[in-house]
């Protein structure tokens, strides 16, 4: 989205040439935000607004076209279930954390699950041709592990003979034809080779099986603990729901199925069955309502106690993880204060390891001439002091060749305290800036230093450097 906006047209300034990734992915998604965020970003070019703003831009782009189709969802809960089932809906998915922190993400699971959520609004309301064209848009551009949930919710439609074989397969093959089409003559472009970027991630996944080097789960890990952190009070109530009322049965049945067969893939991520939220959710509404409802009999006032109670812990739990995730992006900060400290106008390059670019450095956040930046993988620690790097942004406290200019903490844990409030979040040194100590220049500037020892603290509320450290750091 960064270079569609600021480097339009000049397809060989763009990132993905010099650091692909491990599989292509399309451009497709990332054109029609960019495209509908670039008024928003030009009055801000206009006005000289810092640049890293623009990432807020797409960001809150993106999450309205997410919370767009799930409003669209809403609509039909209400239709189809009723208002008290459509106030639970949204109370339960306000106050989960994880499916709103997702929706602003620009991934392509994000994309995908804005089509997902279509195909619920139109399998609600009984188009079931636009209920597999939506499908199969996230399944052959976005995401083709939304195969799965297409295989599912199809065999479903065709047991229940809401459609013909026959239609189906014309409605499925006419629209994966032009989705093909459309992908492999945009990407190719992008990518300067002929291409479908989901192919050759189903081929990586699921024919070569490479995606278990990333990491591996238990067969059981979504249900037992992706789904019940996610879902928090919704998790309980969705499996009380598919009992208490028996229209969602239909709906549910092949959501669920879409998980049990994901959990066969060894490396899990929850993101990958994040599509299965919001229909679980309706389910969860439901059985709430339907406590809510029976609240005055003396059988069901437990309950409702009990819910109203599951309802305020996973508001807690929401606030704990938002405070958590407010302080996870160390990396972005540390890039702002290098760029805050130091004014000089000599080049400057900087390396940005892994660490640091998974946790808040974006190219929204890169200053212009003279800072340059290297995000290149595999360099050993021993290996940089050959390097004419300028600064290095590393998890590493001590580098040879390199002095610790200052650190930045990030969120580490949650502690139960005996006072008010109960829980306190610890925070400690996460990314550690360097200064290369072959440029005098660096070294005449005003440092804070970093902190010495492996003792954890946490930083005040003015800013993300760290205190001083008496001692300087061992070169």
């Amino acid at each position: 989205m960064h270079d569609i906006l600021y480097h339009n047209y000049h397809i060989e300034k763009y990132d993905h040439l010099e650091f692909p990734g491990v599989v292509p992915r399309s451009f497709i998604g990332a054109l029609v935000v960019s495209v509908i965020s670039w008024p928003v970003v030009f009055l801000m070019h206009l006005f000289h607004v810092p640049k890293v703003y623009g990432l807020l831009a797409v960001r809150i782009m993106l999450g309205s076209i997410i919370l767009m189709t799930l409003r669209l969802l809403r609509v039909q809960v209400k239709r189809k279930f009723g208002h008290h089932a459509e106030a639970f809906y949204v109370i339960l998915t306000a106050i989960q954390f994880h499916l709103l922190f997702y929706s602003t993400r620009p991934l392509p699971n994000i994309l995908a699950l804005a089509f997902v959520n279509l195909t619920y609004y139109f399998w609600f309301k009984g188009n079931h041709r636009r209920t597999l064209e939506a499908l199969i848009v996230a399944a052959v551009i976005f995401r083709c592990d939304m195969i799965l949930l297409l295989g599912t919710i199809g065999l479903a439609l065709l047991l229940n003979r809401s459609i013909s074989l026959l239609e189906a397969i014309k409605c499925c093959v006419s629209t994966a034809i032009i989705c093909i089409g459309l992908t492999a003559l945009v990407d190719s472009i992008m990518w300067r080779r002929i291409l479908w970027p989901e192919f050759e991630v189903l081929w990586f996944n699921s024919v070569l099986n490479r995606s278990s080097e990333w990491g591996t789960h238990s067969i059981h890990w979504y249900f037992t603990s992706a789904l019940p952190r996610s879902m928090l009070i919704a998790y309980p109530l969705c499996m009380i729901g598919s009992f208490l009322d028996r229209r969602i049965l239909p709906y549910i049945l092949p959501v669920f199925s879409f998980v049990v067969l994901y959990s066969k893939l060894p490396h899990k991520e929850l993101r990958f069955i994040i599509a299965s939220i919001p229909m679980l959710n309706v389910s969860a509404s439901l059985a709430a309502s339907r406590v809510y409802n029976n609240r005055k009999k003396s059988g069901w006032k437990l309950l409702y106690v009990l819910m109203i109670g599951g309802f305020l812990a996973s508001l807690g739990y929401s606030a704990v993880t938002f405070m958590a995730s407010y302080n996870n992006y160390p990396g972005g900060y540390a890039l702002k204060a290098l760029h805050e400290a130091d004014s000089l106008m000599n080049e400057k390059i900087v390396h940005i390891d892994a660490f640091t670019a998974m946790s808040g450095v974006s190219r929204f956040c890169e200053s212009k001439y003279p800072w340059r930046y290297s995000k290149e993988e595999e360099i050993s620690i021993e290996e940089y002091q050959e390097r004419n790097f300028t600064y290095l942004l590393n998890e590493h406290r001590h580098i040879s060749g390199y002095k610790c200019l200052f650190a930045v903490d990030g969120f580490s844990r949650a502690k139960i305290q005996p006072r008010i409030p109960p829980l306190s979040l610890v925070k400690e040194p996460k990314v550690f800036a360097h200064g290369n100590t072959r440029d005098p220049d660096i070294l005449s500037l005003n440092w804070p230093g970093c902190p010495c020892g492996e003792d954890t603290h946490q930083i005040s509320a003015t800013g993300p450097l760290t205190a001083n450290c008496e001692d300087a750091q061992p070169v």
